[in-house]
């Protein structure tokens, strides 16, 4: 899988060393309450989390990568193209440890992400999706572009799908 760099983060394939950093984010009720993908707060949860992102990758050649800071080395979240089974289109994501909320990180990870499915992976559409309650991500979405498309139900919840076609098909 690709390693990206953007102005600020190195987004690298997430891997089992990276397990203490994903579980101490999982195991903050906000983080984790804010993810449409229900995955809980224990280490086994951010172990079958973390898991399904690397399993994923095996799978469809693609998943969410690691990001990290430059400027520091270290672990700020995960970020990138996603479409487990069951998903409505192939998506972008995002999930950042709280204490790195508000640097304007997830944005730049979405965005990276976007370019690479549109680029990479020739998508003709990308989407999120995002909780109703979660204004942080719709803030995410629209700043990379995506606009409300629809709402839907997933994995047992109403999510909003946000999203955008390539401009040749706009």
């Amino acid at each position: 899988m690709t390693v990206i760099e953007t102005e600020r983060l190195v987004m690298r394939p997430l891997t089992g060393d990276d397990f203490d950093d994903y579980a101490r984010m999982l195991a903050d009720p906000e983080v984790a309450d804010g993810l449409a993908e229900t995955v809980g707060t224990s280490p086994a949860d951010a172990w079958r989390s973390l898991a399904t992102f690397i399993g994923h990758r095996e799978i469809r050649g693609y998943s969410h990568w690691a990001l990290v800071e430059k400027a520091t080395g270290r672990f700020v979240g995960r970020a990138g193209p996603w479409r487990p089974h069951g998903f409505p289109g192939l998506g972008v994501g995002w999930c950042l440890a709280r204490e790195h909320w508000g640097k304007g990180y997830a944005t730049e990870a979405a965005r990276a992400s976007l370019g690479y499915c549109f680029g990479e992976l020739g998508a003709d559409e990308v989407i999120s999706l995002i909780l109703p309650g979660n204004a942080r991500s719709r803030s995410v979405a629209e700043r990379i572009g995506h606009r409300h498309l629809r709402d839907t139900g997933y994995r047992g919840q109403t999510v909003h799908v946000y999203g955008q076609r390539t401009a040749a098909r706009a």
